[in-house]
């Protein structure tokens, strides 16, 4: 007879096992920790009796024990052990775990995943995010050998800083350990406790420290206006600031959208952070700088290549400019390379612009419905105009 709930459920400590009818050699037996089943067989290796385990019940419901207790039959009918097959398979497991660093199992679970993400620049971001911040750290660490401890360490110096940015690597980070969990190579995923080790965060967003608008020619002259050949990190800092665009569309930037021309670049919506495609109208130093780019080669693709052929790391501007930082006089933050975007922002309200063609220059999408439904052009030469007279003012008296 097949065992039934109502069976396995009035079993009691001392009640001898009961046999389920269904699959020989499958057995219930009723212990102090509660009934454990396991599959009763002859070992046609060593040919003695052997009972091989499959959980506890109701845990491991009837159905499941079944199955379980079918895929070792099919072991055996094959003539082999299936406790030795399963302590083989954990072996191996094992062994697989002990070669997983985290940027090896952070790489498979991007290709894994990148399929099911909106778009090419939030995969980008994805994997960009931990190359910058976890993988120096935690890269070489093996899967098994990472603790709660050392995820705090990764998170903790942007953790108050940069909360935005630190909740994105900490979701990136768990979903990673999370894969490792799934796959046996982790008993536990040590991402689960980080808010118990670090402080609060404070639920304020903070904005990100701008240079005052005054004070960016003498930054420009300083630090960036003059760059050698093939430094990719100064040419990169002055584009974004000459062109007001975010780190990310300017280190991303590809010889195929730009206009040499009419002197436009046009950012396909996929790399913008509204989804939405955005031409930036580029002045004459801006424009100037991308040729002499150009004409350097630097690499096939990429506008500002890094020294490996890569789309450079936003860390590199961020290390650029704490190094700019450690020489000023000035304590605090000088500005990040975000912080530049508000300069031009103050710097055009100032000048007495018209606020929607500075938001436009600056490609933030309207909140106000109405309004967005009247924007039937982009406004790209009146912008012209005014990002011609930004780069007057970034570049007073210098010639790029």
């Amino acid at each position: 007879m097949a065992l039934t709930d109502k069976q396995a459920k009035a079993l009691r400590l001392g009640d001898k096992p009961v046999f389920d009818g269904k699959v020989t050699g499958l057995m219930l037996t009723p212990t102090k920790g509660g009934a454990k089943w396991s599959l009763r067989f002859t070992s046609p290796v060593s040919g003695k009796r052997r009972d091989a385990g499959l959980g506890t019940y109701p845990e491991t419901p009837i159905a499941e024990a079944r199955e379980k207790a079918l895929a070792m039959r099919k072991v055996l009918d094959a003539g082999a052990d299936p406790i030795e097959r399963r302590n083989s398979e954990q072996r191996a497991a094992a062994l697989a775990a002990s070669a997983f660093t985290f940027e090896k199992a952070a790489r498979k679970v991007h290709e894994e995943l990148k399929p099911s993400w909106r778009n090419a620049k939030h995969a980008d971001d994805w994997i960009r995010s931990l190359e910058a911040y976890v993988f120096p750290l935690l890269g070489e660490k093996k899967l098994d050998a990472i603790a709660p401890a050392n995820c705090a360490d990764v998170l903790r110096p942007i953790w108050l800083e940069k909360a935005e940015t630190a909740s994105r690597v900490r979701q990136r980070m768990h979903a990673v350990m999370q894969w490792a969990w799934a796959h046996g190579h982790i008993a536990a995923n040590p991402v689960n406790v980080v808010d118990h080790i670090l402080p609060k965060q404070n639920a304020k967003k903070e904005h990100q420290p701008a240079m005052p608008w005054r004070d960016v020619p003498a930054f420009v002259k300083a630090h960036v206006a003059e760059f050698k050949q093939g430094e990719a990190t100064r040419a990169a800092l002055l584009f974004l600031i000459l062109t007001a665009a975010r780190s990310g569309e300017v280190r991303g930037a590809v010889w195929d959208e730009f206009d040499l021309e009419t002197g436009v670049w046009a950012i396909p919506g996929e790399r913008m952070k509204a989804n939405e495609a955005h031409r930036v109208a580029l002045s004459k130093p801006a424009l100037a700088l991308v040729k002499s780019l150009k004409e350097q080669k630097l690499h096939e693709t990429l506008v500002f290549p890094s020294p490996r052929g890569k789309v450079l790391s936003d860390m590199v501007l961020t290390s650029f400019l704490r190094r700019v930082e450690a020489k000023s006089d000035t304590p605090g933050r000088v500005a990040t390379a975000h912080g530049f975007r508000s300069s031009f922002r103050d710097w055009a309200s100032e000048q007495g612009y018209a606020r929607d063609l500075a938001e436009r220059a600056l490609a933030h999408t309207v909140a106000n419905k109405v309004e967005a439904a009247y924007h039937r052009t982009d406004l790209l030469e009146q912008r012209r105009t005014m990002m011609e007279a930004w780069a007057r003012h970034i570049l007073t008296d210098q010639v790029l």
